[in-house]
């Protein structure tokens, strides 16, 4: 039975208290999933004390969430277009609400992981629903003003975060990290139902991709699996990644026979998209396994407490907030290619510069140099990677473009956090030990720094500057359009 489509929304003014009410919505949606993944990984090291688990735990803790993200969150912004942007940015937020109660409440690790799984799929929902209401409820001409109120009081609970986790972890404890959503979803939930208007796209049509997304989530739980496990070297494990690998060449076949795939290959055509996407994964790779051991290595190596490795990250937040702005309109004159070669290079030194932190470390002489020059590589690198992302295709494909562009920087970031321990030969209990976790931090950095410079490389080699001549009517890099932004890491 084939839902008919409403007639469209009248367009909402945003200096209307339906637009502010709007507004609101979408920022309490998206700031639950921001301030989640801020807050948790200034958790792991309490995490891990207080439920006796070793490191794999805390990686999957992290992963667990970012496999049905990434899995899913194209999946979830069909739904949206199809059922209603509404219905399902509000089953979503019901969903990751349910599951951040069982992630507070959960007794044991293994309950905890499951739970962070359902967490990714309310994320996979809402995540896409979230900007999709601005678009189809807000007027035109209110659209760019709205989408950017949204990113700077995201921003403000990007800079939240990090004072509120520590406070909470310190605090009342870790699982009120997780039970915060609830009352933040009980605010959210009744707004949305009573002043956001229903829409969904017209055009939408056909069967969903459901054997695709079940490869895709499958081949990443494998690969994912057969990473973090690896140090047995049993035969199971050799065996999860071979089939991981087999069901990523699956799932590219069958996306290519699909009459209407969740990732269609024709939109990797382009060559700019394609690079683009590249860099993607090796920028958000490192990124993510970089945040994933921070943390860890101010808590357990230079003594810091959760609330003061949190707030030792916010000179990253801030420049972003302050900066990113300014990068973006520089990158829309000079065009994308130097910024992404240039911001790469600029977080590796900060990486590097990193390994200058160990025991009873200078926060003013050892952190906060590395924070600023990372921080700096971010602001040139964050905005205009989006901003080419969305340039590379037609106007019409700009929501697709964002979601594979969202997808492939999840991805990137679990297979980092799945890897990166392993590259640097860290053992199941090197987190409890402040000696053997500074000495394999000292080895991942230079993993980190080496997959920048890779970024680097290829975005020199690979990205190109669009001709002026070639631009659309809606122009903002040449020819970039105004579409969904890719998130900066979730973690800063």
């Amino acid at each position: 039975m084939t839902i008919p489509a409403p007639a469209a929304p009248p367009a909402v003014r945003i200096a209307s208290a339906r637009g502010r009410w709007i507004l609101l919505t979408t920022v309490l949606g998206s700031s639950m999933a921001l301030l989640d993944s801020t807050v948790v990984n200034v958790a792991l090291p309490r995490i891990g004390e207080d439920l006796g688990a070793d490191l794999a735990v805390l990686q999957w803790t992290v992963n667990a969430y970012l496999l049905t993200l990434a899995g899913l969150i194209l999946v979830g912004g069909a739904l949206s277009d199809r059922f209603g942007r509404r219905r399902i940015f509000v089953l979503g937020v019901v969903w990751f609400a349910v599951g951040s109660l069982l992630c507070g409440i959960a007794p044991n690790a293994a309950v905890l992981v499951a739970s962070r799984a359902l967490q990714g799929v309310g994320g996979a929902l809402l995540t896409p629903g979230s900007l999709a209401l601005i678009q189809g409820s807000i007027h035109p001409d209110d659209r760019g003003r709205a989408i950017g109120l949204w990113s700077g009081l995201g921003g403000v609970g990007a800079a939240v975060g990090p004072f509120l986790g520590g406070w909470l972890v310190d605090g009342p404890g870790w699982r009120w990290v997780f039970l915060l959503n609830v009352p933040l979803a009980a605010v959210c939930v009744p707004v949305a139902l009573r002043h956001v208007p229903e829409s969904r796209d017209p055009q939408a049509h056909g069967s969903f991709d459901v054997a695709g997304a079940l490869l895709a989530a499958s081949s990443l739980s494998l690969v994912t699996y057969a990473l973090i496990e690896a140090r047995s070297g049993s035969p199971l494990i050799i065996a999860a990644a071979v089939l991981g690998v087999v069901l990523a060449a699956v799932f590219v076949r069958v996306e290519r026979r699909r009459a209407d795939p969740m990732v269609p290959p024709d939109i990797f055509a382009s060559r700019q998209f394609t690079a683009v996407n590249l860099v993607t994964l090796c920028v958000y790779a490192a990124f993510s396994g970089f945040f994933f051991l921070v943390v860890l290595q101010l808590q357990v190596v230079a003594g810091y407490s959760a609330l003061a490795a949190g707030a030792a990250l916010l000179p990253t937040t801030g420049l972003m907030l302050l900066l990113s702005a300014r990068s973006g309109e520089l990158a829309e004159r000079i065009g994308p290619r130097i910024p992404l070669t240039v911001g790469p290079l600029l977080c590796a030194a900060g990486m590097l510069l990193m390994l200058r932190v160990g025991p009873q470390a200078s926060y003013v002489q050892d952190v906060l140099p590395a924070l600023l020059v990372m921080g700096m590589g971010m602001v040139a690198l964050v905005a205009p990677l989006t901003a080419a992302v969305l340039a590379s295709v037609d106007p019409g494909r700009a929501g697709l473009a964002s979601g594979v562009n969202n997808a492939a920087a999840r991805a990137a970031g679990l297979l980092a956090v799945a890897a990166l321990p392993l590259l640097a030969g860290m053992g199941p209990e090197s987190y409890r030990s402040a000696t053997e976790f500074d000495a394999a931090f000292g080895r991942a950095m230079p993993w980190c720094a080496g997959i920048l410079v890779l970024g680097s490389v290829l975005a020199w080699a690979t990205v190109r500057n669009p001709s002026p001549a070639a631009c659309h009517p809606q122009c903002h890099m040449h020819c970039g359009v105004g579409a969904p932004p890719l998130e900066p890491p979730a973690s800063v």
